[in-house]
């Protein structure tokens, strides 16, 4: 075969595999396209702790597509064809539980500083800083937290600043960050606590040391986002007349100086936005109702610790309050049950209370923190709710979360027992429909050593 005959043998071999390469690729996108779309996942059997509709002993609960698109008595509920059943007889399932003060994603490790990003001490008002820019989706503790039926938290700085940042609403389950952070800038932190007062010790005296002081700084802090409000509304109108009167065409008004400080606090001080207002003691508390008079703020209160003396004015706020740490100790003149039963006495008073682990490694106990409070009067559906609908409803996310309503978000918890005692065992947690890997670092290293 002489050299041209091979030359043409070989562009004929490599133009005929071209061709069916090019035929496969083209055939790729079809195939897929053909793919059924995933069946609907049914518990079927198991008690549903409905929240907003009582427990339905032997129910059924169907997702799809992410949500939740039936739950009721197993008589009543039809499962869809083709849909993957799990038996869920002597289980209970109940809605994700929300942690309404976490770290998560901001902690890894307490003394790796190279793994803090939970304050910045550079100054003491910072309601510019994001969570959301350094919340890490990777963190190891969020496995961990999800094993125990936490689905979704409010992130927070930590409360070393009077304003450290703006929190911001996640969920435990993501290929990236962006997909975990749900709802950016959800609320605003102040702290009204003695955390946040310096001492000598500081080289810097920019910081206050006194109550008096940081009350100050924050008012000073609220006119001046008022006063960058106003200034921005007046160019605005300045420059709105101008567009519809050619004589003033030409003249240019300069904007305000864009501040990123005010700017951050301005839909705070317009009531847009919560504020969420930390204080412990009863004098603080009232400082805190009073700023929040003064300025007409939309406010949260949070701790509350050692306030039982003054509840009735906190009842009289109507505002709903963040509860705990409920394991704090006592102070020396009060009873020994002071901290335990706060919640109790907040519900009975009609004050809508949601509970909040206030760590990052102990997040995942946050239902024992209700369980703790029945002990002490709190009724315990009122214990449930404060894991589940109350926080919901508290952060404006009611109608996607909190309960096992149709329509809403399917993060739906699987355990064998009731979920504010530390004897029931998680045994499968669903997010947005999505059935979790139950592993996480402590399982693997608990599996790995008891070989």
């Amino acid at each position: 075969m002489t050299n041209v005959r091979r030359l043409q043998l070989t562009l004929l071999l490599c133009l005929f595999s071209c061709a069916l390469f090019a035929q496969t690729a083209r055939a790729k996108p079809a195939a897929a396209a053909t793919q059924p779309a995933p069946a609907a996942i049914a518990l079927k059997g198991g008690k549903l702790l409905t929240i907003t509709r009582g427990v339905i002993e032997n129910g059924t609960l169907v997702m799809q597509d992410g949500k939740i698109t039936a739950a009721g008595p197993a008589s009543s509920v039809s499962i869809p064809r083709g849909a993957r059943v799990i038996d869920a007889t002597g289980m209970t399932i109940y809605p994700g539980l929300i942690d309404s003060e976490t770290h998560i994603g901001l902690l890894e490790i307490d003394q790796d500083k190279a793994t803090n990003d939970t304050v910045e001490t550079s100054d003491e008002i910072m309601p510019h800083m994001h969570v959301y820019d350094a919340f890490h989706a990777e963190s190891e503790v969020i496995p961990v937290t999800r094993y125990n039926g936490v689905t979704n938290a409010i992130v927070v700085p930590a409360s070393k600043d009077s304003v450290p940042g703006q929190d911001t609403f996640v969920q435990l389950d993501g290929r990236s960050a962006e997909e975990m952070l749900l709802v950016r800038d959800i609320g605003l932190a102040v702290n009204f606590i003695p955390d946040v007062r310096r001492n000598e010790s500081f080289e810097t005296a920019k910081f206050p040391m006194t109550r008096m002081g940081v009350a100050a700084q924050l008012r000073q802090a609220f006119l001046d986002a008022q006063d960058y409000a106003r200034k921005w509304r007046d160019y605005e109108d300045k420059k709105g007349k101008k567009s519809g009167d050619s004589s003033d065409k030409d003249k240019k008004d300069e904007p305000p100086k864009t501040d990123l400080k005010l700017a951050a606090l301005v839909p705070y001080v317009e009531g847009k936005k919560p504020v969420v207002l930390a204080a412990e003691q009863p004098s603080d508390v009232q400082v805190a109702l009073r700023l929040a008079r003064e300025f007409n703020l939309k406010i949260v209160l949070n701790r509350l610790v050692h306030a039982g003396t003054i509840l009735d004015q906190v009842a009289a706020a109507k505002v709903p309050v963040i509860v705990g740490p409920i394991y704090d100790t006592p102070k020396d003149d009060a009873r020994y049950d002071e901290v335990f039963k706060l919640p109790a006495e907040l519900q009975q008073r009609g004050v809508k209370i949601a509970f909040a682990s206030y760590d990052t490694h102990q997040s995942r106990n946050l239902p024992y923190a209700a369980g703790y409070a029945v002990a002490y009067g709190l009724p315990y559906e009122e214990a449930l709710k404060a894991i589940t609908l109350n926080p919901a409803e508290i952060w404006g996310i009611a109608d996607r979360y909190g309960s096992l309503d149709v329509g809403k978000i399917a993060n739906v918890v699987v355990a064998n027992g009731d979920p504010l005692d530390v004897k029931t065992d998680v045994k499968q947690v669903f997010i947005a429909g999505r059935e979790i890997p139950m592993e996480n670092r402590q399982t693997k290293l608990r599996d790995q050593y008891s070989k």
